[in-house]
């Protein structure tokens, strides 16, 4: 998650004290942004795709 960006945008954008921002969820945040349906979450075929680019191997993999 880009915190940094979040949190400019929440200073400056919605005018809120740092206190504010780091009291805030998630969720609250995103809500309060208007991205709460933005982001679909991730299904299984996406899961799965990824685990056949990026896939779990010991060590860096049996070539390390």
């Amino acid at each position: 998650m880009d915190w940094a960006g979040l949190l400019r945008v929440g200073l400056r954008l919605l005018r809120l004290k740092p206190a504010e921002f780091w009291a805030l969820t998630p969720a609250e945040l995103m809500l309060m942004l208007g991205t709460e349906a933005a982001t679909p979450s991730m299904g299984r075929d996406r899961l799965s795709e990824l685990s056949r680019l990026y896939p779990d191997t010991p060590n860096g993999g049996p070539d390390a």
